[in-house]
């Protein structure tokens, strides 16, 4: 029994004295002492020799033996697996870092911000509002009642819970939205996402981005209207592009009509863009339509304004000469590559 003792405590010296360099000696300490025909294995076996009544407190010690090389066992991992001491799988925290790729944005979120850049030097503010619209706010308040002719141009996808709801169709529900608010005067861009039922096509896809604007005070006037128009042309396009007005009609608006720019991508000589016309419309615009006043409670014989929407594809199609709108929703990182984060 005394020399069975004396022979653990030397296996405890020898122990902790026990040095690994690397995993490799972790793991020679784990079956010299805790494998299975290890010393811990070869010393706990002696207990069938051990007199009965000593049992209890020989088996403690073997317990406590146990416990301290298994934790010396942990301790050589820590630092040899995952601590400072494997000096060959330390981490040099002096090198240079992996280089991870650099993206860019979206064309479509490029002449977006820079839409909405263009407009609030003017004093627009921006105005959000959501994309699951009901009847009234898309087309009922905007002149539009049900029914009406005009919304076979705007045919869009409902919501089978509520016959009411819709995926709007313009950024012309948030104007209604502000209009109700009844602050006057109002100066606003609504930028965001629309959607239409229509086959999708070079020209044309289910969904869009638009931004559309309203200035509503006293005494605005067509002529405030086309100045506005003739800066954001210039801003985004240069001077030297030329614009026309032609008459139109939306429900919405009175008088209105749509602004085309000479095609940026043939120079005005015709192309598939242009249908061979030189010219390429941008946006409709016109005179708010007094029902619509009425309709959001702003009294019509003291207020005027006037409104326009653009859809943001069209301007980026133009902006970069691009020929297809599908390329937009692609995700093909071959044509997305060729952006910069800058306008």
């Amino acid at each position: 029994m005394e020399q069975l003792i004396k022979q653990i405590e030397d296996y405890k010296q020898e122990i902790n004295n026990y040095v690994a360099a690397n995993a490799d000696d972790a793991e020679t300490f784990r079956i010299k002492y805790l494998g299975t025909k290890g010393l811990v294995k070869s010393v706990m076996g002696e207990m069938k020799n051990v007199p009965a009544d000593q049992k209890k407190e020989f088996g403690q010690l073997l317990n406590d033996f146990k416990l301290f090389t298994e934790a010396k066992y942990e301790e050589l991992k820590e630092t040899t697996d995952n601590g400072k001491a494997n000096t060959e799988n330390t981490i040099d925290i002096s090198l240079p870092a992996d280089t991870l790729p650099l993206g860019s944005r979206h064309p479509i979120s490029l002449v977006r911000n820079r839409i909405v850049s263009i407009f609030q030097r003017l004093g627009f503010a921006v105005a959000e509002g959501p994309e699951i619209e009901d009847d009234w706010h898309n087309f009922t308040a905007l002149n539009l009642p049900e029914n009406h002719p005009a919304r076979d141009m705007q045919d869009t996808f409902y919501i089978n819970q509520n016959p009411d709801w819709l995926l709007r169709t313009h950024t012309s529900s948030v104007q209604v939205r502000e209009m109700e608010k009844g602050k006057l005067p109002i100066r606003i861009i609504c930028p965001g996402r629309v959607y239409r039922n229509e086959t999708i096509s070079a020209r044309a896809h289910c969904f869009f981005h638009q931004v559309e604007g309203l200035y509503i005070a006293e005494n605005v006037s067509f002529a405030d209207l086309k100045q506005t128009l003739y800066f954001f042309v210039q801003e985004m396009f240069g001077e030297s592009v030329k614009v026309r007005f032609r008459p139109s009609y939306f429900p919405f608006t009175e008088p209105s009509a749509e602004m085309d720019i000479s095609c940026l991508i043939c120079g005005g000589k015709g192309c598939n863009v242009c249908k061979h016309t030189g010219w390429v419309e941008i946006l409709g615009c016109g005179m708010v339509h007094p029902n619509l006043l009425e309709n959001c409670g702003i009294d019509s014989n003291k207020y005027t304004g006037f409104a326009f929407g653009m859809g943001v594809e069209r301007i980026t199609m133009l902006k970069y000469q691009i020929k297809d709108l599908r390329l937009f929703s692609e995700n093909d990182l071959r044509f997305l590559k060729q952006f910069t984060s800058a306008v």
